[in-house]
């Protein structure tokens, strides 16, 4: 399979090809007395951040209303971040890449410590399919411009293969688990919770996670004019974001009781989900932005992105540059 080249039209477009039933709210302009959250259902700690009414409690005596908006996935969340329907969001790693090369307008604000094992290369329990190296030639499916998307890249090479030695089907998490359950795709690349439910439910075999392979960051990123004008609210939104986490560390089985319903799970599933990725958030370093800019790097070389991306650019101490064309 050749690379695909993304133009800037498709990059910022993705959305609508891959989740045409997924609107977005009209565009707004900044508005100080409303904080508009991105999530995605997920996003364990942002999704009981919102269920207990804290941040709520907090802003209220500012008379700062909070406006929750759901997105099926990164890509997704950083289309709205671009056109103006949110001012903060959290995703995987490589989002920011794609949307970053299309010219949308964020900035990264913190991260998560690296998650590896909270994504993987998931074959059937009956496959005949038993190393990265056994893909060539198979189709293996994964969501377009997502963080699993570097797995693959980075896992092949491990392996001593190309990309372009397997055939990639873009699905969304929901129709790769269709696909994969029907034996329509050989491998399935995905992260957690999805991970864990298919292992749990359907025996699907970790291949590989990202152990060695890849970091698996997960962003807090804000609109770049938010950030500018109010620090004070993402230094309060990453407080309460780090009391939740502490607790969900500590509470792994009652964090996966109250999930359960929300993320449509059962609670077994979120458990092992929970007790993959590291909760709380961190002030942004410049290795971390490194590891960003190797993907980056990597996606460039391969034609993912149309144009080569400084990563650096989408942070506070830098300009906001002009978009490829």
């Amino acid at each position: 399979m050749s690379a695909i080249k993304w133009t800037r039209r498709q990059l910022i477009g993705a959305t609508a090809v891959l989740f045409a039933s997924a609107s977005l709210p009209a565009f707004a302009d900044y508005n100080p007395k409303l904080l508009r959250i991105g999530y995605q259902k997920s996003a364990a700690t942002l999704v009981l951040l919102k269920g207990n009414g804290t941040l709520e409690k907090k802003l209220a005596p500012q008379g700062i209303e909070v406006k929750w908006v759901e997105f099926p996935a990164g890509p997704q969340l950083l289309e709205g971040l671009n056109v103006g329907s949110i001012d903060f969001g959290y995703v995987g790693e490589t989002p920011p890449i794609v949307a970053q090369a299309a010219g949308a307008n964020f900035v990264y604000v913190g991260y998560e410590k690296p998650a590896p094992q909270a994504e993987a290369i998931l074959v059937p329990k009956d496959s005949p399919i038993k190393t990265v190296a056994d893909l060539k030639g198979k189709k293996v499916a994964l969501n377009k411009g997502s963080n699993v998307h570097y797995l693959l890249v980075k896992a092949l090479e491990k392996a001593g293969l190309k990309y372009a030695d397997v055939t990639v089907n873009f699905l969304t998490p929901a129709d790769a688990r269709a696909a994969f359950e029907r034996a329509a795709i050989d491998a399935w690349v995905i992260w957690d919770p999805f991970t864990a439910a298919a292992e749990k439910q359907t025996g699907a075999r970790v291949l590989t996670n990202a152990v060695g392979v890849a970091n698996n960051h997960q962003f807090f990123l804000a609109e770049r004019e938010f950030a500018t004008k109010r620090p004070d609210l993402t230094k309060l939104l990453f407080d309460e974001v780090s009391t939740q986490g502490a607790w969900v560390e500590k509470n792994i089985k009652a964090a996966a009781a109250q999930l359960s319903p929300i993320q449509g799970l059962p609670a077994e599933v979120i458990e092992l989900s929970l007790s993959r990725y590291p909760q709380g958030v961190h002030p942004l370093e410049d290795s971390v932005l490194d590891a960003q800019q190797k993907i980056a790097d990597t996606f460039a070389e391969l034609k993912l992105i149309p144009a080569p991306i400084r990563v650096k650019d989408a942070t506070l101490g830098a300009k906001r540059l002009a978009a490829n064309p």
